[in-house]
């Protein structure tokens, strides 16, 4: 029975006692008419399809729009911690709020921010800026290489990778929908390719990660018929191979009991009501040139579809033997994503949510110098994916190399997330991180996929706003001089000072290796991912 339910026979054991009391004491009535607006707006709110918590929690689920409301409004600007214990500012989360409901989205009086902090970064504005107007206000990038038969323009800003099992069914349709109305890609996640995924018919990045759901066979080894039957799907526009993710690299991926039901386990091919650990490594691959081979023929299997993996940098040397590999080969993902250390939306032991994996920035840069230093930068693209909230935030991933942007915990709030930190407990109130049906019925499908697209389509409408304030007429034009950062007080230092762009080819054998390269290069090789 779920909380609907709950209320509603309450309110007509109440009102039957009120009346049958009225009845018998006539000065009674005072109370049957205090209590009957209270019902009136559970009711009220039980039918609304807006508000995710109201409707799960009539009445009740008020109090907490009236605690937000009490609230010290300079509170709404302070760093607190979010769904995995990263720090998300407050401002920033209005935001997504405001976008999401197409509310006026601009502050009073100035930044609340400290100018003066350590860390405090910003981007360079044009006295000759572009014409917003006239600018592009939905830029698509092209993702295929020279192997790819099927190549994808995809938008500056997608759904980053959230499971079913892990969200909701109907939080999976409603971002998918959300893709479709906006015309962006939506990342599966590791946990398989659900027909909640193809119902809203938007485009699709398959992901594929160490268990091979919806890929595998019985045994949980890659089945090359399995996965060819959803890879061709048309939906279906590109396929990634997680290595690793932000929240917990080098773990592998986790389905709590509570979450595994029998339809989730019938997509993964595990028993139901289990706890599914993910491997941490895959088997289908265990050396760099193994990998590209992999790669290859995934794209083969998928007919040309561009193929890419998504991993968080951990050890340089292991990077750097990838990119032997491809070099050796001459052979090339079409697409690399870099997964921030920072962690993402799903539920991580603490301690490698906090301190394992190389943050999202400091890993951009890395990959970028070297693509650059082995000369192929310009055989793939380089999405990044880790705390993308703002225009600003896409400017300063493209700054250090990214071509194109994936969030996660953004698109949740779009949904109505409120960071209940129940995302592992499958009590979550909003119905987004859940398996309940009935918490899941508060999220009304038809509402939350407009949100999605209107979040989308504010966001990168920002990202563009920026992109003229600085004269830039096209994304690929920015750089790392474009972005400052207060490194002290009375120090501030762009990008390319702090991350400084290395010559291209100077990787290549023969090549000039900045020194801070050279140890890792001699410990790299094709042949292994072991440090030598």
């Amino acid at each position: 029975m779920n909380n609907r339910q709950i209320f509603l026979i309450i309110s007509f054991v109440v009102i039957a006692l009120l009346a049958a009391w009225t009845y018998y004491w006539h000065d009674a009535a005072f109370f049957f008419i205090l209590v009957l607006p209270f019902i009136y707006m559970g009711i009220a709110d039980m039918m609304q399809t807006r508000q995710s918590i109201k409707r799960n929690f009539p009445l009740f689920g008020r109090l907490r729009y009236v605690f937000e409301d009490l609230r010290p409004k300079i509170q709404q600007y302070f760093v607190e911690s979010d769904t995995d214990g990263a720090p998300i500012n407050r401002n920033e989360r209005s935001v997504i709020y405001q976008r999401a409901k197409k509310q006026i989205d601009t502050i009073p009086f100035g930044t609340q921010l400290d100018v003066y902090a350590e860390g405090y970064e910003w981007m360079t504005h044009s006295i000759s800026p572009r014409d917003f107007h006239k600018m592009d206000h939905n830029p698509r990038v092209r993702f295929g290489g020279k192997d790819c038969k099927q190549p994808y323009d995809m938008s500056v800003l997608n759904i980053s990778a959230m499971s079913f099992g892990s969200l909701s069914q109907n939080a999976i349709e409603s971002l998918n929908a959300g893709a479709k109305i906006g015309g962006f890609a939506h990342n599966t996640g590791e946990g398989g390719l659900s027909p909640y995924h193809l119902k809203q018919g938007g485009d699709i990045i398959w992901q594929i990660g160490t268990g091979y759901f919806g890929a595998r066979s019985e045994d949980g080894n890659f089945s090359d018929i399995a996965f060819q039957q959803n890879a061709i799907k048309p939906n279906v526009k590109m396929i990634e191979v997680k290595l690793s993710q932000g929240a917990k690299p080098g773990h592998g991926g986790i389905l709590p009991a509570a979450k595994n039901t029998p339809e989730i386990a019938a997509i993964r091919l595990v028993k139901p009501g289990t706890t599914v650990f993910s491997p941490p490594y895959h088997s289908a691959f265990s050396t760099p040139i193994e990998l590209i081979r992999f790669i290859e023929k995934l794209r083969m299997l998928s007919g040309g579809k561009p193929v890419g993996f998504k991993l968080c940098i951990g050890r340089k040397t292991e990077f750097l033997s990838i990119c032997k590999a491809m070099v050796h080969l001459h052979s090339f993902p079409d697409f690399i994503t870099i997964d921030g250390g920072e962690g993402g939306t799903g539920a991580a032991p603490p301690e490698f949510s906090n301190f394992v994996g190389m943050p999202l920035l400091d890993a951009l840069a890395f990959v970028d110098n070297a693509l650059r230093g082995f000369g192929i930068r310009n055989q793939m693209k380089l999405i990044a994916s880790g705390k993308i909230l703002t225009g600003f935030h896409i400017v300063r991933a493209m700054a250090l190399g990214a071509d194109t942007c994936n969030t996660a915990r953004a698109m949740m709030m779009a949904l109505g997330c409120i960071q209940a930190l129940e995302c592992n407990k499958n009590t979550c109130p909003t119905g987004v991180a859940t398996q309940d049906p009935a918490l899941m019925a508060g999220l009304v499908i038809d509402d939350k996929k407009t949100r999605v697209a209107n979040y989308h389509k504010n966001t990168v409408e920002s990202f563009v706003e920026l992109l003229a304030a600085s004269g830039i007429d096209h994304p690929d034009k920015i750089n790392r001089t474009h972005v400052y950062r207060r490194v002290f007080m009375n120090l501030v230092k762009t990008y390319e000072e702090i991350f400084p762009t290395i010559p291209e080819g100077s990787l290549l054998e023969g090549g000039d290796a900045p020194f801070d390269y050279e140890d890792y290069l001699k410990r790299s090789s094709a042949e292994s991912f072991e440090v030598a």
